[in-house]
């Protein structure tokens, strides 16, 4: 799990609906060890575990066991994640479940083998499938997912589209709310978490943004994907690792080759064969993180030299002119007059 991700713009949205419902904004993300300043780009990546620890940290914080069921029936995947506008310019429901499975992992990576969704046929009906491995781990997905396949096409398609729904895990305390959501029969502790569509589903229309957007929002997905695929290499790895703690001054290569299981040598036999060592990737993401604040315009010179691990802004100053050849002051006065 230490490897998988999710999109930033899935887990602010979730951080969004648990300040609506009464949690306190940094109480809540420091309880579940979430650094804000990593959810500004929608699709940025952050840990899953981050989004794991949120939704357990936001029941108990808002006092509602069934959370993830309200996420999922009340925020569509169109306002959280490039995923779901791609789904909302589909043509029709067999498009947007196509698109689903080209580009799910964007919004959230999960155990298992190829595209979490799959089309199957049982006794003449017709099932979309979730096959994440260990699904009963985390059932909390499970129910914000299928609250969300069911209640966002909801809003537009002539008729229910979800005849039935199964899931693996235990009926919870609170299961008059999927009667509530699903408004379908639920069968609990079932041998697979699947939902029966209706047979004529697929050729439903879609479609509630132009084709021109459908265009405009896969090239830039097929963008984002190929960078998903790019954080596979060791130093997209490594990157992924540093960036929540890049605040701290005392990150080291030894810390983040024990979380990748490796010894320090390694992790530098490893990196260097893709041309960079440690060192090289932790200024570089410094540099990169400390043009992006700055660009943002929102947090001060001596804010950004925190977020970006040093421990004054002398030392930021000199080596930003290292980076830039210019000092931060005179980075921030140019995006100013921009």
């Amino acid at each position: 799990m230490a490897d998988l991700t999710a999109s930033a713009g899935l887990v602010r949205g979730l951080l969004d609906f648990a300040v609506s419902k009464g949690a306190d904004r940094c109480a809540l993300a420091v309880r579940a060890g979430v650094d804000l300043a990593t959810l500004e780009d929608p699709d940025g990546r952050v840990p899953f575990g981050w989004y794991v620890s949120l939704v357990r940290e936001a029941q108990a914080m808002c006092g509602d066991p069934a959370l993830a069921l309200h996420y999922g029936e009340a925020v569509d995947m169109s306002e959280v994640s490039i995923v779901g506008l791609i789904m909302n310019a589909s043509e029709t429901m067999a498009d947007a479940f196509a698109q689903m499975q080209r580009f799910g992992q964007l919004a959230l990576e999960v155990l298992g083998a190829g595209p979490r969704f799959d089309v199957a046929q049982r006794d003449g009906q017709l099932w979309i499938v979730d096959g994440r491995a260990n699904a009963n781990d985390f059932p909390e997905l499970t129910e914000v997912t299928f609250a969300r396949l069911v209640c966002g096409p909801r809003r537009f398609l002539p008729q229910p589209h979800v005849l039935e729904v199964h899931v693996t895990h235990p009926a919870p305390a609170y299961r008059a709310e999927y009667d509530r959501i699903f408004q379908c029969p639920i069968i609990f502790e079932s041998d697979w978490n699947a939902m029966r569509m209706h047979p004529q589903a697929a050729t439903w229309r879609v479609a509630l943004q132009p084709r021109y957007v459908f265009g405009v929002l896969t090239e830039r997905a097929d963008a984002l994907l190929k960078g998903l695929d790019d954080t596979k290499t060791t130093r997209g790895r490594v990157e992924s690792l540093i960036l929540p703690i890049l605040h701290r001054s005392d990150v080291s290569a030894d810390s983040v080759a024990s979380i990748l299981g490796f010894s320090r040598q390694t992790l530098f036999r490893r990196l260097r064969e893709e041309g960079v060592t440690f060192e090289n990737v932790l200024d570089d993401l410094r540099h990169r993180m400390a043009l992006h604040y700055l660009q943002g315009k929102k947090a001060s010179v001596n804010e950004i030299a925190y977020l970006v691990g040093f421990s004054d802004r002398a030392s930021f100053s000199r080596a930003f002119k290292r980076w830039t050849g210019r000092s931060p002051g005179e980075m921030r006065a140019n995006v100013a007059r921009a």
